[in-house]
């Protein structure tokens, strides 16, 4: 209304100014902001009503401080040249704001960046802590778990061996194992399986789990190199660096990446490096399914994991207030494209 006069205040507008402009009490206002809070529908639009038009922004660092619940997850992540790194933010973030969680969003760069980022993290009264990267360890773990001031430290994405963290993750297992069945399938018999970064604690199962079956399948050893991050560009050196001047029988028939990132990489360097066709000279799988994945550059077969499951199973995690046994492995899907 043009005419209607509003209150006047001078300074910060309080849960009190709410509770006297909707003729309700102080401690009504403040159930109105609490999440699953008892109140009335009549007296909850009073509130939303009069803080509206007051202009009141809920404190929510008093309102945690006066329960035993912040509602804000740390999330640590870093290795940022990997595109899948972005996708399961873009996935964690967007449902976890919609299960009415809130973020500290944190780049790690190396691993004592992230010993002092989970230290921050326990000063901050997060409700959990959210660990999305390989710059972690044993170490830096139990320093963590140590000093912590969080209920929950989760692992996302990548098992974790420490008894005293929550590991969500793809059955790295069953997801080589279907790989390798694939390959074998084929009749490709020349793998080079092109790895990443090994962690001492958290980490992924996928090397090991494709040269067993090869032993046991082939009674031979493939060919195996890693490189020290998920850099397509590290990718695309390693993989011009060993196969450049091999004859075409000493080289691989497929290239089995740990990631879509490796993969992506040793696209570009068969191409454009050794000047080889994919798949006719080597053949090319990665694992995640990024969307460049897809891309007509790529179009490269590879492993999806479920992440919208994952992460709804992470904020039922998030929600439970015991200390039972949380850990979960997931199930993904095989995605057949033209380079394999």
């Amino acid at each position: 209304m043009p005419n209607e006069k509003r209150p006047s205040f001078s300074g910060h507008i309080t849960a009190d100014d709410v509770a006297a402009e909707a003729g309700v009490s102080r401690w009504t206002v403040n159930r109105a902001f609490r999440k699953e809070a008892s109140i009335s529908p009549k007296s909850l639009e009073k509130v939303r009503i009069a803080a509206e038009r007051l202009g009141y922004v809920p404190d929510l660092r008093a309102a945690s401080l006066a329960s035993d619940r912040t509602n804000l997850v740390a999330l640590l992540i870093d290795d940022f040249a990997n595109p899948h790194k972005l996708v399961m933010m873009e996935r964690l973030t967007r449902i976890l704001r919609r299960a009415g969680w809130d973020i500290l969003l944190v780049n790690t760069i190396d691993r004592d960046d992230t010993g002092n980022a989970l230290a921050n993290a326990s000063q901050r009264r997060v409700d959990a802590v959210i660990l999305i990267g390989i710059q972690f360890d044993d170490d830096v773990l139990d320093a963590a778990l140590h000093a912590r001031r969080f209920r929950k430290l989760i692992i996302f994405a990548r098992t974790s061996r420490n008894p005293n963290t929550i590991s969500i993750a793809v059955d790295d297992v069953s997801a080589m194992t279907e790989i390798a069945n694939y390959v074998h399938e084929r009749g490709y018999r020349r793998p080079l399986f092109l790895a990443g970064p090994r962690t001492a604690s958290a980490h992924l199962l996928r090397q090991e789990t494709f040269v067993d079956y090869w032993r046991q399948h082939f009674d031979s050893e493939p060919e195996t190199v890693a490189v020290t991050a998920y850099d397509p560009a590290l990718g695309a050196a390693i993989v011009e660096q060993t196969l450049s001047g091999r004859l075409e029988p000493e080289m691989p028939d497929i290239l089995v990446c740990e990631n879509d990132a490796l993969a992506i990489g040793a696209i570009d360097a068969i191409r454009h490096s050794l000047k080889l066709r994919i798949p006719e000279d080597i053949a090319v799988i990665g694992f995640d399914d990024v969307p460049e994945a897809a891309s007509a550059n790529y179009r490269l077969t590879t492993y999806r994991q479920p992440l919208t499951e994952m992460t709804q199973y992470l904020v039922h995690v998030l929600g439970e207030k015991d200390d039972r046994d949380f850990n979960r492995i997931f199930c993904g899907e095989l995605v057949e494209r033209d380079s394999a």
